[in-house]
């Protein structure tokens, strides 16, 4: 249905209008109708209306007047002005209130379903629009969640975190530091612990939704799946560092979201909560809420308060030495040379005379990322591999060796990661690729793949893109239009089979992919080949 409201002070122009527009319209339309601007202004709050037709010389609150009120409240209704002054400056306050369209009295029938024919279209324009708009934002309600899953299960995987500044991106993440709290799911506490049994996973879903319906509320944060009855939540943050004041913030607003969840789920619940580390490095942050979990008995337990670290001297670079660590474990050399001359630079200028030190931090950084190398399975141990490394430190008098050998040592681990990272990176390509050729003639998605290489969707296109230099879809494209071709030229198929054995179920779509492709039609293309 559509809401018509028509404003004017004379009964004889109100039913003309309505009369017309219902012999029209008659089970489409509703018509209400005012004689003054504040009935019209109480009408339109009332009845919602998708069409005004306005009369702007009214006794009281005049035509503009009510005008402006009515598209206060109601920014998308259709104003359309019938008055029997067609002088400029009405005309102009008309048009700059926004209205459709300035008709003069008499106005002819014709002029009038004529203009309600303008009105309705807009009016189904408008709800299309609007109808879209929800329809994006339900797809986006159902993907954000995804997206989100799909960072924070690679922050919670052993191994390198997917690219964070991909999902950041796509999340519209602006912080650049985070903080992870683990959250505990069981139904009861026993001597202080979670009682967690399987039939948990019976009101799941609920507790899920009820789980990020709430955190949402209190929290700008991305969620992870379920694991072990178990969730990762990675609150993005401004600051690298919180204060004791902040921390208590962070802790407070943890107990009151526990409190929430309690009295709307079934279940009892406890979190850790690990430090704020830059965002590509969150994964530390994790390790440390689970430390915070599995030593607290508390409801919330804070890494900070199950433990004490050391006190680093107020002028040390810690921020370029977890560079230097980001970068090694990325693979950039190129990042981590610049920060590593950076962190030496620092050394021989705080500390020119202490020789000694700076060998004895060398030799550490170099271990320390050696041990992580093997940590992460890019390196092997053995007992005797660094049976020269204190000799030649110890024998270096001049600086320029001793950093030379420390770049050289940190630049061949960060290379073991760089190629285990191009590795992986290649194999989940070639794989795809693979997947795709053998299933290219199936309706398969890109979801279908990155299932297969068992990484999320988000990462994977961009991996795809990155190695491929084409995108999913481009490629996908490209296998079926070439193995049409060979139909084309090979056999004596009917256009429509080699259609659906090239993937695509109606040919006449088929048609103008491949013409787009080859430059000519499946049935041109055909001709040209034999012809040859």
């Amino acid at each position: 249905m559509y809401r018509i409201l028509i404003a004017d002070d004379e009964g004889i122009m109100l039913e003309s209008l309505r009369n017309i527009i219902l012999r029209r319209y008659p089970d489409s339309c509703e018509v209400e109708t005012a004689k003054t601007g504040r009935a019209a202004i109480e009408q339109a709050e009332f009845f919602h209306p998708d069409i005004i037709f306005m009369d702007i010389q009214m006794p009281g609150i005049n035509g503009i007047q009510a005008m402006k009120e009515i598209r206060s409240f109601n920014r998308t209704v259709l104003i359309y002005v019938i008055s029997a002054y067609d002088k400029f400056d009405y005309a102009a306050q008309a048009i700059s209130s926004g209205v459709e369209r300035y008709l003069t009295k008499p106005v002819s029938k014709k002029t009038i379903l004529e203009t309600m024919e303008e009105a309705l279209k807009k009016v189904d324009d408008l709800r299309q629009k609007r109808n879209d708009q929800l329809k994006v934002q339900e797809k986006l309600e159902t993907v954000i969640p995804v997206v989100e899953a799909g960072f924070v299960g690679s922050v919670m995987m052993p191994g390198e975190m997917q690219d964070a500044s991909y999902y950041r991106q796509l999340l519209e993440i602006h912080e650049e530091y985070a903080f992870a709290s683990v959250f505990w799911l069981g139904t009861e506490i026993r001597d202080g612990r979670l009682v967690s049994p399987v039939r948990i996973d019976l009101d799941r879903q609920g507790t899920i939704l009820q789980f990020r319906a709430t955190l949402k509320s209190y929290l700008h944060c991305m969620i992870g799946p379920v694991v072990s009855n178990r969730i990762l939540v990675i609150v993005p943050v401004e600051k690298g560092s919180a204060e004791y004041e902040d921390r208590v913030r962070i802790i407070e607003r943890m107990r009151q979201i526990l409190d929430r969840l309690e009295e709307r789920t079934s279940l009892k619940y406890r979190t850790g909560i690990g430090r704020i580390h830059r965002m590509d490095e969150v994964k530390a942050s994790y390790q440390e809420a689970v430390q915070a979990l599995a030593q607290g008995t508390s409801r919330v337990v804070h890494i900070n308060d199950i433990g004490r670290e050391g006190i680093i001297e107020d002028d040390f670079p810690q921020e370029i030495e977890n560079q230097i660590f980001a970068h090694l474990r990325r693979g950039d050399v190129e990042g981590m040379r610049d920060q590593a001359n950076v962190f030496f630079d620092w050394m021989i200028r705080r500390y020119p005379e202490s020789r000694n030190n700076i060998r004895l931090k060398v030799l550490e950084y170099v271990m320390r990322a050696e041990r992580g190398a093997f940590q992460e399975g890019v390196l092997n141990y053995g007992f005797q591999y660094r049976t020269t490394y204190l000799t030649e430190v110890m024998s270096f008098e001049d600086y320029g060796q001793l950093r030379e050998w420390y770049l050289q040592k940190l630049e061949k681990v960060c290379a073991l990661f760089r190629d285990r990272r191009e590795q992986q990176s290649g194999n989940v390509i070639l794989r795809a690729k693979a997947y795709i050729t053998e299933n290219y003639d199936r309706d398969i998605s890109l979801d279908d793949v990155s299932r297969e290489v068992n990484i999320s969707p988000y990462y994977f296109s961009k991996l795809f893109k990155e190695e491929s230099g084409e995108n999913f879809i481009e490629y996908l494209t490209r296998v079926r239009i070439d193995a049409a071709k060979e139909m084309l030229t090979k056999g004596d198929l009917s256009i429509r089979e080699i259609s659906q054995k090239a993937g695509y179920a109606d040919p006449n779509y088929f048609s103008r992919i491949f013409k787009k492709q080859a430059g000519m039609t499946p049935r041109e293309y055909r001709e040209k080949e034999n012809a040859d």
